[in-house]
């Protein structure tokens, strides 16, 4: 179940129809590739400028998990600056003023994350020390002497906010917060914070909290189903500005004046703005809009608005976006469909970005892999469905291949075209890939997004119904060999496929998905007390709903499964608890069908090990390869795994 939006930008690229499918693509791979070949690509995350502006720093798994490093802006070799042997540890920022960084981890992925400094020295501190606290960095002063910390040591179900001295880490509380609001924005003289607060998975309300005066002020009276989402406040400390769909079906950016309550339209697209932002001395204000399923970068002008004319960038997904405070350069990471990350700087007014890391793994041909295409069909009812498709080059009618659903997490995440060495993998030996989107995905508008509320377990599920029949009308797949895969909400729609459309998938992967909504909905971490009626009122109410969420559960239907499964789980996991792969393994071993189950004692929701990674993967083809590619043609070369 994922909890926040990803921020990724890119350059919006084609879109095809079902009918475009139908032409054979050139004939490659020249290789297949084993797993271990794939994941010896180096995955980056989180970009953000030294205090000298000389280099970046960014978190890497180059080690096999992750550590922060550092390369220099001018182009050279990486330098690890932690080394992490157990817990992985990302980048949080560096300081502003010296070689000081921070980063944070938590213990074998069960997301108690704490927030430590690491000196020029080497010398390291936690700043949130606590057994079963969570804490999250949130912002930096204007100046850079002071940073802005949330943790919910005082009680589990809230974050409160603190004002930490850069230098003697001595705090002060600014908020106190016991309903669960969340950070948005923070005025640069400090004197206001900007707070969301979830009303339900999509609507939501804004609120200002006055610091001096102790008053939080409800920004946002409407009517109906409307986000909104505080971004930031402009320098000059008139306007916060804000994302909302108050009134629309995408969202926009509009920005609301402290002085008269005055609230107008800033940027408006056909598709939903994702972020937007100044930089340090607001010379710059950027955004992104998600323009089916890959999204577009904006910069303009902080103070009038004019459109900020940038090079043509790399073709692929953006992510980590950062300005220097100096605001002469611009960090990002960029991926493509057929290459990983790497990390790039440009500088403002130059003709192109530079590169300054290379992640692809040397052993694999980035042209054996494939390009996602966009393609829609319509389902069940006439709603058209996005996805993201990738064909194998050796599937053409002749040679008819076998598929797979892939269902993203969520509920109301999105599939977007960007680099995965697990799909690359699985396509290089053959597996057509249908990445669906189905009803209740972001990225698609309001109507769209609350088209599964209360529907679990249905109208989601019948989508991928759809959305196999789909891939039946495709003269490259092979309409008898199509199986499900999908991980946290995505894995829930797995085991639902199996229990209530037993006879539609060849078989199913499910990665640490939900099997009984009640105990998910009753364990949800405590953390998470900010979304806990949201879940209810888009999943159900495990006291008012019990019948219900029993209805919708697939372990209570587990008897009705008879087709193969698999379960992959990490043991700590603090979203969807081990019970739920434990009961859903044992209950469909009593029907005599072949289920095998993979469990990772130091991982969470998700695996960020790599050597994990390697075992699911191979374990996941392996069992994909033997019911799926089997299942109704001879097997061909195994190839590497």
């Amino acid at each position: 179940m994922k909890r926040s939006r990803a921020v990724l930008v890119s350059v919006l690229g084609s879109t095809l129809i079902a009918s475009a499918l139908a032409a054979v693509p050139p004939q490659r791979p020249s290789k297949q590739y084993t797993i271990e070949q794939f994941l010896e690509t180096i995955t980056i995350s989180g970009a953000s400028f030294a205090s000298d502006e000389k280099t970046l720093l960014f978190s890497s798994n180059r080690t096999g998990i992750y550590n922060v490093n550092s390369v220099p802006v001018a182009g050279g070799s990486a330098t690890a600056l932690t080394d992490a042997t157990r817990d992985s540890t990302f980048l949080v920022s560096a300081f502003p003023h010296d070689g000081r960084f921070l980063y944070t981890h938590d213990e074998g992925g069960n997301e108690r994350n704490h927030l430590y400094v690491k000196t020029a020295e080497g010398a390291e501190r936690d700043l949130t020390p606590g057994e079963k606290l969570k804490a999250e960095f949130l912002d930096w002063t204007h100046s850079g002497d002071g940073l802005y910390v949330q943790t919910n040591e005082r009680d589990e179900r809230y974050f409160d906010v603190y004002l930490y001295d850069a230098s003697t880490f001595g705090r002060r509380l600014v908020f106190r917060d016991d309903l669960g609001y969340h950070l948005g924005a923070i005025s640069d003289d400090g004197k206001w914070l900007a707070f969301q607060k979830t009303n339900s998975t999509s609507d939501s309300d804004m609120f200002l909290w006055n610091v001096a005066q102790r008053e939080l002020k409800l920004l946002s009276k409407h009517a109906g189903i409307a986000q909104y989402d505080p971004s930031a406040f402009d320098p000059s400390g008139r306007w916060l500005y804000y994302l909302t769909n108050d009134g629309s079906e995408f969202i926009r950016v509009a920005r609301y004046e402290l002085a008269t309550g005055k609230t107008e339209d800033v940027e408006k697209a056909d598709w939903d703005v994702e972020w937007t932002f100044f930089s340090d001395g607001g010379k710059y204000r950027l955004s992104a809009v998600n323009a089916d399923g890959r999204s577009v970068l904006y910069v303009f002008d902080g103070r009038t608005g004019a459109p900020v004319a940038l090079p043509p960038f790399p073709a692929g997904e953006i992510s980590s976006v950062r300005v220097s405070r100096s605001e002469t350069r611009l960090a990002f990471e960029l991926d493509g469909d057929r290459g990983p990350n790497n990390l790039y700087v440009y500088e403002f007014g130059a003709k192109a970005p530079v590169r300054l890391t290379d992640t692809m793994s040397k052993d694999v041909d980035p042209e054996d892999l494939v390009e996602g295409r966009v393609v829609r069909f319509p389902s069940f009812d006439g709603m058209e469905i996005p996805n993201i498709f990738y064909q194998p080059y050796q599937a053409t009618p002749s040679s008819k291949a076998p598929a797979l659903v892939w269902v993203h997490g969520g509920p109301g995440g999105q599939t977007r075209r960007q680099y995965s060495a697990p799909i690359q993998y699985l396509v290089n030996h053959g597996y057509v890939i249908l990445g669906i989107n189905n009803r209740g995905s972001s990225g698609y508008g309001k109507t769209f997004n609350t088209a599964d509320d209360h529907k679990h377990g249905r109208e989601p599920l019948w989508d991928c119904v759809a959305a196999k029949k789909y891939l039946q009308t495709l003269p490259e797949v092979d309409p008898n060999r199509i199986a499900i895969v999908g991980g946290s909400y995505g894995g829930y729609m797995v085991l639902a496929a199996l229990a209530f459309q037993p006879d539609v998938f060849t078989a199913g992967v499910d990665l640490f998905g939900i099997s009984n909504w009640i105990r998910t909905l009753e364990s949800i971490p405590k953390w998470w007390e900010g979304e806990r009626l949201a879940l209810y009122k888009e999943i159900g109410d495990p006291e008012k709903d019990r019948d219900f969420l029993r209805e919708t559960s697939p372990l209570f239907h587990a008897d009705a499964i008879r087709k193969p499964l698999m379960v992959v789980q990490g043991a700590n996991d603090p979203r969807v608890i081990k019970s739920e792969s434990d009961d859903i393994v044992a209950a469909v071993k009593k029907n005599g069908v072949p289920v095998e189950y993979v469990v990772f004692p130091d991982e969470g929701h998700g695996f960020s090990k790599k050597a994990n990674q390697i075992v699911a993967w191979r374990s996941i083809r392996e069992f994909l390869d033997k019911y799926v590619a089997s299942a109704a043609a001879p097997a061909k070369a195994a190839g590497g795994r």
